[in-house]
C-alpha cells in the first residue's frame, strides 16, 4: 500500500505561502494577521465553518479515530484561515504518522522540509520549518525553544504542537514528572499514532513503559520504532536486548493464531517458534497456553510434534508440551 501523500504537497503550500509577508513580526501578530486578512475574503459563516472542522477533526483524533488525509485536509483548512506555520505542521503530521506506519521513509519527511527552505514564503513558514527540522533530526534543545515561539500552544492542551514540546522536554529529562502526567493525559488523541507510543516507552519507566511498548508494536509492528519497543519490553521482563527482537504481543500472538486457523495452516505458526524458544517471560508463557488449544486440531497436533521431534533443548521442551493433548 503506497501512501497518497507525497513529500510534494508540502512543497504545494509554498505557492500560497510565498503571497504572504509578515516579516518583522511575531508568530502570533503574523497568524492573526493573516487569520484577519483571510476573514475579510471569508464569510463570517464560511469562517466559523472551517473553525468547526478544525474542532472536528480534532474530535475524531480524540476519538481514537485516524484515516489516511486526515492532517492533509486539517493543513488545508490552517491555510485558509491564514495559520501557515500550522497548517506546516499539520502536514508534517500526516507524513510522522506515515513514517511511524512505516509506509515512507524519513529521509522522506526531512527532503520535504528541507526543501521548503530552499523556496521563498512566508517568514512563519520557514520559522516553523526549521523548528520542525530540529525537531525531526532530535535536536531536542534547539527544538524545544524555537516550538512554542512558533506555534501557538495555547490553543489546545493536546495540540501536535504542544505534543512535540512534550517529547523534547521528556528527552532532555525522562523524570520531568510535570511533562510525563501531561503526556500521559493527552494519550486519546494519539492513540493510532506509533510514535507518540514510542517517545513514551522511551521516556517512562517499568509497567508503564512496557504498556507504551506493546501499544507502539500494535499500531505497526512492521514500523522503525517496533524493533526499539521490542527491547523494551526484553527489559522489563528480565531478558536480553537481542533476545527482545523475537518477542510479539499478545495482540501479534493471537492474530498468527487466526491467520493460521482460518487459513488451516499450520505452518504460519513458524514466526512464533522464536518467541516460544526464549526463557519464561509472560509473552511465551502466553503463547504457549494459546498455542496448546490448538491440539484438538488433528493437523496442528502433528505439526507440533513434527516440530519438536525436529527442535532441541527448551523449544523442543515447549513443543513437546504443546503437542501433548
Amino acid at each position: 500500500m503506497k501512501i497518497i501523500f507525497s513529500v510534494m504537497t508540502l512543497l504545494s503550500f509554498v505557492t500560497v505561502f510565498s503571497a504572504c509577508g509578515g516579516k518583522g513580526f511575531t508568530h502570533k501578530q503574523r497568524v492573526v494577521t493573516a487569520q484577519t486578512e483571510r476573514a475579510s475574503a471569508l464569510s463570517d459563516a464560511n469562517m466559523e465553518d472551517l473553525l468547526q472542522s478544525l474542532d472536528e477533526i480534532a474530535e475524531l483524533e480524540r476519538a481514537g479515530t485516524w484515516m489516511q488525509g486526515m492532517a492533509i485536509t486539517e493543513s488545508t483548512i490552517r491555510e485558509n484561515i491564514g495559520d501557515y506555520a500550522g497548517a506546516v505542521a499539520a502536514a508534517f503530521k500526516e507524513l510522522a504518522f506515515a513514517y511511524g506506519r512505516g509506509l515512507i521513509q524519513k529521509q522522506d519527511i526531512e527532503q520535504g522540509l528541507l526543501a521548503l527552505l530552499e523556496l521563498k514564503g512566508d517568514t512563519s513558514i520557514i520559522t516553523a520549518t526549521n523548528a520542525i527540522i530540529a525537531f525531526s533530526q532530535e535536536k531536542w534543545t534547539q527544538a524545544s525553544s524555537s516550538l512554542p515561539f512558533v506555534f501557538d500552544t495555547d490553543e489546545e492542551p493536546d495540540s501536535f504542537a504542544n505534543w512535540m514540546i512534550l517529547v523534547c522536554a521528556l528527552e532532555k529529562d525522562p523524570k520531568d514528572r510535570r511533562a510525563g502526567a501531561v503526556y500521559r493525559s493527552i494519550r486519546a488523541r494519539y492513540a493510532q499514532f506509533p510514535e507518540y507510543w514510542y517517545r513514551g516507552a522511551r521516556a517512562f519507566s517499568g509497567t508503564v513503559a512496557a504498556e507504551f511498548a506493546e501499544h507502539c508494536i500494535n499500531s505497526a509492528p512492521q514500523g522503525p520504532y517496533a524493533d526499539e519497543c521490542r527491547k523494551i519490553l526484553a527489559s522489563h521482563t528480565g531478558l536480553k536486548n537481542e533476545e527482545g527482537l523475537s518477542l510479539k504481543t499478545k495482540r501479534e500472538i493471537e492474530t498468527v493464531i487466526v491467520q493460521s486457523i482460518n487459513a488451516g495452516n499450520p505452518q504460519i505458526l513458524d514466526s512464533l517458534l522464536p518467541l516460544i524458544d526464549l526463557p519464561d517471560n509472560p509473552y511465551t508463557i502466553f503463547a504457549v497456553g494459546a498455542l496448546r488449544s490448538l491440539t484438538g486440531y488433528p493437523e496442528f497436533r502433528e505439526y507440533f510434534s513434527t516440530q519438536a521431534s525436529s527442535s532441541r533443548g527448551r523449544l523442543a521442551e515447549r513443543l513437546s508440551y504443546i503437542s501433548r493433548s
